[in-house]
Order: structure tokens, then sequence, then C-alpha cells
């Protein structure tokens, strides 16, 4: 039986040398590595306590969903700037070159609300770090970060103390 790491595709020096990209396309086209994805996350925060799923664009939409859909939560969807058609609330955030903007839905969450983070990557915490923001601006507590891969060699988990974060697969490297 394969393991979720065996799905994933490493690539050498790509976007640029000495990096290894991990692609995570590979995991969702294999029906298999998919469902063991999703399974292995699900397992992580089966003792957690939450009402509603956000998910960032655009892969923690592919994870978010079944997690949600499983387990009977709402789904919420945090966008990049400009792509929400009604009023939003927005976050930016930097990149390793430059920066981004996130925006969520004013309405989407409700003061009280118990939120899961989902993305597929954690690499510098940046989106995360938006997303929670985002969340506690209305009235939202982030109970969970959960991701399917994290680059522990960029730190992103210790920009979020204090949050509980959990990753199916943790890489050393960057």
């Amino acid at each position: 039986m394969k393991k979720l790491e065996d799905y994933v595709r490493s690539i050498p020096d790509f976007p640029e040398e000495g990096i290894i990209f991990r692609d995570v396309t590979s995991v969702c086209q294999d029906p298999d590595g998919f469902k063991l994805a999703i399974d292995s996350m699900i397992g992580l925060v089966e003792d957690l306590d939450y009402d509603v799923v956000v998910g960032a664009e655009s892969r923690g939409f592919i994870f978010g969903a079944p997690i949600a859909y499983s387990k009977g939560k709402a789904l919420v969807l945090v966008r990049k700037k400009g792509k929400l058609p009604c009023e939003t609330i927005e976050e930016s955030y930097d990149l390793e070159y430059g920066k981004a903007t996130i925006e969520i839905h004013k309405d989407a969450i409700k003061p009280g609300q118990k939120v899961l983070l989902v993305d597929d990557l954690m690499a510098t915490g940046g989106t995360i770090g938006a997303m929670i923001k985002l969340v506690e601006k209305l009235g939202g507590e982030v109970v969970g970060i959960l991701c399917l891969m994290e680059l522990a060699g960029l730190k992103g988990r210790e920009k979020l103390k204090g949050y509980r974060v959990d990753s199916a697969l943790i890489y050393e490297g960057k």
C-alpha cells in the first residue's frame, strides 16, 4: 500500500535552482492518492470541534470542500482581491517577491463561530496568517489550521504560535 508521500511529485530546481517543488497535482490526479490525502487530513482533526471550514484560493478549495462535505460543515471561500461579488473585507500580506491581498465576504463568518482553516501547503505562513486576521475581524475563532503539506524549513509554523497547526506531510527542507 502506498503512503501519502508516494503520491507527491518532487520537482528539483523549480521554480529556481536549489528548490524542490512539491507538486500537489500528482496527489489529486490519482483517485487513491486524493482519497488518502482527504482521509489523512480529516483524521488529523477528528477530535476538533469546528463549525466552518475556510479554504484559501485555490487549492484550499480542493481540500476544504470534501472535508466540509464529509463532516457536514459550511464551506467559506477566501479569494484573491476582486473575485468575490458581495461586500468584503481584505488583508494584504508579504510574498517571497511582492505582496498579495485576499478577501472574504463580510457575512461569511458569524461572531463566535469556530473555524478550521484549510490549505494545500504551508510555507512561510503568510496566507494562513492573513486568513486568521480575516476570520478574527469577523468575530470568528480559529480553532485549527490544516494543511496537506508543510515546508518546515520556511518556518511558517513559528508565525502561527498559539494556533493548532496540523499537516499531513512535513518536509524539512524549503
